[in-house]
């Protein structure tokens, strides 16, 4: 069950729901109207969405001759998900939303996915594709697309890889070719295409990423088309489902590769200026970058709620004379606070930047700068807890947690795609050193430090201290001594924003049940994971010639 009060807390105490409730164009996020929103999604998750979620895993997409199959009883529960209005909640009301706030939206979708991961994603993916038509697309796009995108009726992709353009976008070959009545020949292979073709939505819209005749080469060539895969008349599109991919984990989320205009007939329309992909797509990037992150906190907290009830119902071993569950044994404690401590962290850091992209989003430059500067760091740090907690999950389960049955090895396979796609890990840090810290001449950087500078903790201060000088050192050093220490450094720097966030948790509580349990796990935070990132600073100040000390043929030696 979704932790409805945790998510209320963090909602009003980091995002700053109050705040944003006084505003004209939040006026709408009434506390009864959040704690409906919350209570209702919970229910729903819980009863529909959930008992979906082992199917999801054993049995998975199916490739057919007429597309992709989901398992039993995922199109009724998508269906119950649109009837019920969820996918409305962070839409503007002018294109068919509830208008309520993104961190609101979070909320939600975190509540979608701790109950089933690999589900969520499609509406997920459809929220960042309803960013980039909002923002980019043209008052026709928008009155057509956005309304059956906002309820889910229509569900949306993101087309950017290709096989031989991974990371490096900028070696996509797809093509546009105009028809001359204002739309294009789409052409080309996309893969790793997320919910790239299902049975449970009248029509995807796919975001295409391809290139014009005559464009220049790499990113400043790129432009962004909207292909849908049935066209308004009712007539298919030349969108063809090649195969999808057989993964580690993430089962209940089909990964396509499709083919666009394999017989010349595919047809699409440009999303904003030619040439002008990129910017478009980065709209919906830092959008989902942010959701992926979400999708840290919500295996950790899947993870960390199964691993609650199994220690607790687990009887093995003896303490005070007794038999005991195992969650009365020191090292099992350990773990435990340890899951909770981390996905707390990781859910202050989301919501954080969540709150940040709707003040940006009512033109405050401060967030706008502040949310350019965490949104690696969320999607960086909660994907990488989420893969420690469901790591730890597997722990506590003990040899039972390495059989399949139980489910906590479901968590840990299918968190660890979360680390790579959006934008690996390391490219999330290499932004961090790359372009991140020297946003203003360094201004941006030296707020958030100004800010975490406010900490109590002894410890937590020397760890801000020590991003500081790092930061301030990495500001100044070249491109390889940046990238060689940019990973550590996005590790330090996103704990001190999580522990200074958490002291902010801590600070804000009652002295009733709720409070006594947010106190003792962020005091577990301070004192044993804060000092943890403080232990990185050597690695971050150590140079990029020790990465190189052996040869690329001695690596293999």
């Amino acid at each position: 069950m979704a932790p409805v009060a945790e998510q209320r807390f963090v909602l009003d105490t980091i995002a700053g729901l109050p705040e944003l409730a006084n505003t004209e164009r939040f006026a709408a996020a009434t506390p009864d109207v959040i704690e409906a929103v919350l209570e209702g999604v919970a229910q729903f998750a819980d009863g529909e969405w959930a008992p979906l979620a082992r199917a999801g895993d054993t049995v998975g997409a199916k490739w057919t001759a007429e597309g992709v199959v989901m398992p039993e009883g995922y199109a009724q529960a998508y269906r119950a998900f649109v009837e019920n209005g969820w996918g409305t909640i962070g839409v503007p009301e002018a294109h068919g939303g509830q208008g309520l706030p993104f961190a609101v939206q979070c909320a939600v979708l975190e509540t979608l996915g701790t109950a089933n991961m690999g589900f969520a994603l499609c509406p997920i993916l459809t929220v960042g594709a309803i960013e980039a038509l909002a923002h980019h697309g043209t008052p026709e796009q928008q009155a057509i697309y956005l309304p059956k995108l906002a309820t889910g009726e229509w569900t949306g992709t993101m087309n950017l890889t290709e096989p031989q353009a991974g990371s490096d976008v900028g070696a996509l070959r797809a093509t546009a070719t105009p028809r001359g009545d204002g739309t294009f020949l789409v052409k080309g292979t996309k893969i790793f295409i997320s919910f790239g073709d299902h049975d449970m939505a009248e029509n995807i819209v796919h975001l295409v990423l391809a290139r014009t005749p005559d464009a220049p080469v790499g990113t400043r060539g790129i432009s962004l088309f909207l292909v849908p895969k049935v066209r308004l008349d009712g007539a298919p599109n030349d969108v063809r489902v090649v195969s999808i991919e057989h993964k580690m984990g993430l089962h209940a989320s089909p990964t396509c590769v499709l083919a666009f205009g394999e017989d010349d007939d595919c047809v699409g329309e440009l999303i904003g200026a030619e040439f002008g992909g990129m910017r478009a797509m980065f709209t919906m990037m830092n959008n989902a970058r942010l959701n992926v992150g979400l999708q840290g906190v919500q295996v950790a907290e899947a993870a960390t709620q199964k691993a609650v009830a199994f220690a607790r119902e687990r009887v093995q071993g003896v303490r005070a004379g007794s038999p005991a569950a195992i969650v009365e044994h020191p090292d099992v404690r350990r773990m435990l606070m340890r899951m909770k401590a981390q996905t707390q962290g990781a859910r202050a850091l989301i919501y954080y930047a969540a709150g940040q992209v709707d003040r940006a989003g009512m033109g405050d430059a401060a967030a706008k700068a502040r949310l350019e500067l965490v949104t690696p760091l969320a999607k960086a740090h909660a994907t990488d807890l989420g893969n420690e907690v469901a790591s730890l999950g597997v722990q506590v389960h003990g040899g039972m947690g390495f059989i399949e049955e139980t489910g906590a090895a479901q968590f840990f396979r299918d968190a660890r795609i979360t680390p790579i796609y959006e934008g690996t890990n390391g490219i999330q840090a290499a932004d961090l050193v790359g372009r991140k810290l020297t946003l203003e001449n360094g201004a941006v950087f030296g707020a958030l430090i100004a800010d975490l500078r406010g900490a109590a903790h002894p410890r937590l201060g020397e760890l801000v201290e020590a991003c500081e000088a790092v930061g301030r050192r990495l500001q100044a050093a070249d491109a390889d001594d940046r990238l060689a220490a940019s990973y550590p450094f996005l590790t330090m720097l996103s704990v001190a924003t999580c522990g200074w966030l958490l002291e902010r948790e801590a600070a804000a509580v009652e002295d009733d049940a709720f409070g006594r349990h947010k106190r003792a796990v962020v005091a577990f935070y301070l004192d044993q994971i804060v000092p943890e990132a403080l232990g990185l600073r050597a690695a971050a100040e150590a140079p990029a010639s020790q990465l190189y000390a052996l040869e690329a043929e001695a690596l293999a030696s």
